[in-house]
This record gives structure tokens, sequence and C-alpha cells, in this order.
């Protein structure tokens, strides 16, 4: 078929096929990012779906900032608390991997964008519907990156807040993606089978160029330079997932370069005392008191109390939703399920968790009955063998296994024990 053109007057500019012109555009280099994309694009979705769960988004609104979400969030479980790694690893793999899936996702829209140039709109019901699936599709690309490297960045730039924009986007754009799919992987699929046999690619007018410029790079060099890139992107942002010297290469991340401080307090946080507003004044021993409320009633315990209690040990890792994450902390504190007893909850309850921190989005958060019940959950009072330093949440904070870090809540100064 013929390159369609308006009746009577010529195209120009962009809608003009001779507009693109690179040799390197057709169905056999769309289709090899095609199939990279599918791949790559399920598990960011997959373990999207896995951080959402983390956040334990039945439990309490105050975990679940996705308000009117209806059907779309549902959770398939309740999030576990064994291994101890589990968000470390599944949400290094989702920032890490989407990181370096940039350059194919870029190469891919260049290599497709004559497609929402060509003319006229609609040739058929399937053409219209897989125009509209491209122009959602790469909208929607654009919206989930973007928002996603933003918040990897900590540069809120974007009105609103950066989950319900991310968690609606997500299904938007999965939504088109799943669409492009269904009108796409069968050619995709049968052309790069075609090119395997020696057959040649099949031709896709909307694709390849009708005079194509002279040839500066074979589409093989091309691959070569995104896969590349994809490397060099991994390169530079998955050592905040690793421990070790590999630490200090993730320069495109903000917590590239050395570990805060020294001693034991030297590892990686996310906010300072000061920038979260704790005043010294409410942390020392004289003004500080923990409020635990329950079943049986309110207790008040200074930190000499708690420090009083049985004292427990847990080696555990800390991991963000921006895909870094630490190694095992030796932390030491009073057991969640103990102070639960406290007040009346002789099986482990819900819990809600405040903080001093006068401003900031996770200032409070709620822990499930299955995370309390675990013994390695404490409120943590020191960290590899010393008081926990101001930045690391002094006098006392939550620390629970494979949480995400915003649940490890800092400066805590109330535990509510009950049903949320």
């Amino acid at each position: 078929m013929a390159r369609s053109s308006l009746p009577g007057r010529l195209p120009r500019g962009p809608f003009s096929p001779d507009f693109w012109r690179s040799p390197l555009r057709g169905t056999w280099f769309t289709s090899v990012l095609g199939v990279v994309l599918l791949a790559g694009i399920t598990i960011l979705f997959v373990t999207g779906l896995v951080s959402y769960a983390a956040y334990n988004p039945d439990l309490s609104p105050v975990n679940d900032r996705t308000p009117g979400k209806g059907i779309l969030g549902f959770y398939l479980f309740s999030w576990p608390t064994d291994p101890p790694w589990l968000y470390r690893l599944t949400q290094g793999l989702h920032v890490t991997l989407g990181l370096g899936l940039v350059p194919v996702l870029l190469a891919k829209l260049w290599s497709v964008v004559p497609k929402l140039f060509t003319l006229p709109p609609a040739r058929s019901v399937t053409h219209a519907l897989e125009r509209l699936s491209l122009i959602l599709l790469v909208g929607g690309a654009l919206f989930q990156f973007v928002t996603g490297i933003l918040n990897i960045q900590l540069d809120y730039i974007f009105p609103g807040s950066f989950y319900p924009l991310h968690f609606y986007g997500a299904w938007v754009f999965f939504g088109a993606f799943l669409a492009h799919v269904v009108l796409k992987a069968p050619a995709a699929f049968r052309n790069l089978r075609r090119m395997r046999s020696g057959g040649g690619e099949e031709p896709d007018e909307e694709l390849t160029a009708a005079r194509p410029a002279p040839p500066t790079v074979s589409r093989r060099g091309a691959l070569g330079l995104v896969g590349g890139g994809s490397l060099l992107l991994v390169a530079t942002s998955a050592g905040r997932s690793f421990d070790g010297p590999l630490r200090q290469t993730a320069v495109l991340t903000p917590h590239g370069g050395p570990e805060p401080g020294s001693g034991p307090g030297a590892f990686q946080v996310n906010k300072t005392a000061e920038y979260a507003g704790i005043r010294p004044d409410d942390t020392t021993e004289e003004a500080w008191r923990l409020t635990v409320t329950g079943r049986t009633g309110t207790v008040r315990l200074s930190r000499a109390d708690l420090l009083a209690m049985d004292q427990h040990d847990a080696d555990l890792p800390i991991a963000c939703v921006e895909g870094w994450s630490t190694s095992d902390q030796a932390w030491r504190g009073v057991r969640l399920r103990d102070l639960a007893a406290l007040v009346g909850h002789d099986e482990p309850a819900d819990v809600y968790v405040e903080s001093l921190q006068l401003r900031g989005t996770w200032r409070h958060a709620a822990l499930s009955a299955g995370q309390v019940a675990d013994g390695r959950s404490l409120l943590a009072l020191s960290v590899n063998g010393a008081d926990l330093t101001p930045d690391h949440g002094h006098p006392a904070r939550v620390i629970v296994p494979a949480a995400p870090g915003v649940l490890n809540t800092k400066w805590v100064t109330r535990l509510t024990f009950g049903e949320l």
C-alpha cells in the first residue's frame, strides 16, 4: 500500500513521508527494542505492585496515599517479614531496572515516532486502536519514567503527591502497554523469526523511510549503543543496593559518595533530624516520653524505663522506595509485641506509630499485627553497639524486617495498639 496523504495537498513537516529519513528505522530494529521492553516493563509493573503491597494498603489509610482507587487498589497478600531483605531486593530491582531501561525506551520512542504523524489518522478500526494505544503508551511511559526518576532524586517538582500520581499513571500506562502488546506482539515475534531464518524483515511503510539517508551506523551498532547506555546507567546507580566500594559508584543517585560520618551510625539516612524539624530539647532524657495506648489504657515510658525492659537484638537492613538500601545493622531495643502486652494485647495487634517529626509525609505510619508479632520487630534504642544518633531516630525508632524504610518510623513518641 502506498503512503497516504490528504487529498489535494502535500503534507509538510513531520507529516511528510520524506521528513523521516533515518535508515535505522524499520520493523527489525523496533521489534528488538519492543521485546526488551516487553520483558523489562513487565518486571517493573510487578515489582511496583509488590512495593504497593509492602505498604499494607488494606491496613490503614495512613499508609495508602491513593484515595478513590477502587478495584485498582487490590493487593495479593499481606506483606511478610521473611526474608528480611525482601524489600531491599524487589525495590532495588525496580529502581535499577527502571533506570537501565531509559535508553531502550528513548530508542523505542524514536523508532516509532513517524507513526504518530501518519495520515490519515485511522485507516481501519485496528489501526485506530493501535494509534490510540501508541499515544497513551508514549505519554504514559514518559510520565512514569520522569516521575520515577525525580522521586529517586528526591526532586518533587511535579504537582501533587508522588504516590497517587505514580500509582494511577502506572495503571494507565500498563493498560495501554497491554493493548499495544496484543496488537503488535504477534508481528514483532514473526518479524524476529523471519530475520533469524534469513527471510528478511517484514516491511512497515509507517516506519521504513521512503527515501533513506546514507547510513552512518548499522542497526546492530545502534543497538550496541543503546545497550551500552543501559549498562552505564545500571553501573552508576546500582551501587546503592550493595555493600562495600560499589556504593561509591552510585553517582546518579542522591546517595552517591561515601557514607555519612564515621562510627556505629555511619550508614545512610534519607531525612536528617534537622530536616524533619526535630528539636534537641524535645529528645532529652527529661523531656521525651513514649506514650503507649491499648486495650487496658495508656502508659508513659521514659527512655530509662525502656532500657530497664528486656532488650533484644536484630540484624536488619533498611531499604527505601528510592532504591537505596543498607546492609544489616545490629539493632537493639524492646520488642513491639512486648510493648503491646503492656497495654493488654496478649496477642500482637496492629499498631499506629507517631513521630516527633513536625513535617513530612511519613511522620506517622501503621504496622500489621503480623509485623508486630515478629520477634525481630523492635522499638530500637541503639544500633551497632551505640545509642541511636539524632539522624537515625534518637531517642527511639521502629525497625521491622522487610518493611519499606518509611515504615521504620524515627523519633517515635506514641504507639497505639489495636485493630486499624
